[in-house]
């Protein structure tokens, strides 16, 4: 099986090739080759070295995506974005990547299509940005897109074009709505939504964190782990269940900053919680007050997607995936 994961050096890319390399039959049958592509040399796990090619490319430059695909990879993940933040803030940047490299991954899909029976299993990327407000109390499945900033826009014409070309047979796709992750590791990307996951990841190691927007936000979280799942139980999961209707809200947690402070303090003390450091930003404070905060995600769940039920369980993922389990 040939798989491609674009976005491979991103925090969800390096967890998913971390899974391969972890279930070498993750997907059903063996990886006998893994392409990873990034506009940054993405990792390769020793595991995998002799079946991997690991690339650096602009996918919307000139013929890349052509190029990509004359492997003809049966699994493609497409993770590769411009995170909310930084597309709000670079409009070119944010339209070239996360809109005109995803049509030019799409066509030339197509144009491989034209020549020989190539129809892959795409697994597609998206975001709860794709909504909104006004929002009702909680957002069901059949809730329209209106997206408030560019990130969400652009993923969600991504997501009309995933449907369009699934349903002309062209790939058999699947969009997946991510919730925020949370704890992301590493260090601050420029995801608007970055402070959810600094306002723990520090403090758990004894570093301060700034926390621009008030204790009362509330917002629809999963952990890495979680993420992880989604994606693997995408590229196995019959797609005649999901229909037409090809874009999926992943299950997650609601909850408040405030009920992180408090998971945080039961697992990390007083001491933790007093390195969170109030210094509120009105630019995020305006994004993230566009974003929805709870969803009934019925449809995933039925068709056995999987998250955390509690901001306990995502932190005990955290420390047990990037801590080895200790704490500061």
């Amino acid at each position: 099986m040939h798989v491609m994961i674009l976005g491979a050096a991103g925090m969800v890319g390096r967890k998913l090739v971390e899974k391969i390399a972890r279930e070498p039959l993750a997907f059903g049958r063996p990886v006998t080759r893994l392409t990873l592509v990034d506009a940054f040399s993405p990792p390769v796990p020793e595991p995998l070295r002799p079946v991997s090619t690991a690339l650096t490319v602009d996918l919307a430059g000139a013929g890349a995506a052509d190029r990509l695909i004359e492997g003809r990879p049966e699994l493609i993940f497409h993770l590769a974005a411009i995170v909310s933040g930084e597309a709000e803030a670079d409009f070119d940047k944010g339209y070239a990547v996360n809109l005109d490299g995803t049509r030019a991954l799409f066509d030339a899909i197509r144009r491989a299509g034209l020549t020989s029976t190539y129809v892959p299993r795409l697994v597609f990327a998206s975001s709860i940005a794709v909504f909104g407000t006004p929002f009702p109390e909680v957002i069901p499945d059949e809730f329209f897109t209106t997206p408030l900033t560019s990130y969400g826009t652009q993923k969600a014409i991504a997501e009309l074009l995933l449907a369009d070309y699934s349903r002309r047979g062209i790939f058999d796709g699947i969009g997946i709505r991510l919730p925020t992750i949370c704890v992301r590791p590493g260090t601050p990307n420029k995801a608007a939504s970055g402070f959810f996951s600094n306002i723990l990841r520090e403090p758990l190691v004894g570093k301060e964190a700034v926390l621009p927007v008030s204790d009362s936000v509330r917002h629809w979280f999963a952990s890495p782990r979680a993420a992880v799942g989604f994606f693997v139980h995408a590229a196995t999961i019959d797609t005649a269940r999901i229909g037409a209707r090809r874009n999926l809200t992943m299950p997650g947690l609601s909850a408040l900053v405030s009920e992180e402070i408090e998971a945080l303090r039961r697992v990390a003390g007083d001491k933790a919680v007093a390195l969170i450091k109030r210094v509120p930003d009105p630019v995020i404070e305006r994004i993230v007050a566009g974003w929805p905060t709870q969803f009934d995600a019925e449809r995933a769940s039925s068709l056995g997607f999987k998250a955390e039920t509690s901001f306990d369980e995502i932190l005990k993922v955290h420390i047990e995936d990037e801590l080895g389990g200790r704490i500061a």
